[in-house]
């Protein structure tokens, strides 16, 4: 059980309520709306970050589960995010990847690095910033630091308040956030 109740979907507070009335019944929706005036811009800035980014989709998706995969108590944010990764042709041996920080590829690998190095360490080797900054764009590393950011706070509401699991919906969430 949460450490914090859930918005009844039925009862949401006023301030979040328009932004609440479309949205899948995830636990992690519905723990979010508490923070009613945030509420929506969280939610523009979370479909900007799924939906409208130069990044490639599947390096982000790298980039959120290894973020899951380094942070404990985010068993909620792999298993949503491992389902949309599936579904947008993210291959077994890179989603495993993720996991274990290895990669197949040279991106992977330095998109799992860099992601690894921010999580743990607040900010990157100089080697792998010197790799990041020949192979993306400034436009790229920052979206990707976005990226990292986001499902870090995310990550943390979830272990904080113990967040209880949802079946994944996958890219279902995408249409919702736009």
């Amino acid at each position: 059980m949460a450490r914090i109740p859930y918005i009844d979907p039925a009862h949401p507070p006023a301030a979040a309520a328009a932004d609440f009335a479309d949205l899948p019944r995830l636990n992690i929706l519905k723990l979010m709306a508490h923070a009613e005036t945030a509420f929506g811009p969280w939610l523009r800035f979370s479909g900007a970050l799924l939906n409208d980014l130069s990044l490639d989709p599947n390096l982000r998706q790298l980039a959120i589960l290894r973020v899951a995969a380094l942070s404990p108590g985010a068993e909620y944010e792999w298993d949503q995010h491992e389902a949309i990764s599936r579904q947008i042709g993210l291959s077994e041996e890179r989603i495993e990847a993720a996991r274990s920080g290895g990669g197949s590829s040279d991106d992977d690998r330095l998109i799992l690095t860099f992601t690894e190095e921010v999580v743990l360490n607040v900010s990157p080797s100089n080697p792998t910033w010197k790799q990041m900054a020949a192979r993306f764009s400034p436009r790229e590393i920052v979206e990707l630091l976005m990226v990292i950011g986001q499902y870090m706070m995310v990550a943390r509401v979830m272990a904080t308040t113990q967040i209880d699991p949802d079946p994944p919906i996958g890219t279902e969430i995408f249409a919702a956030l736009r």
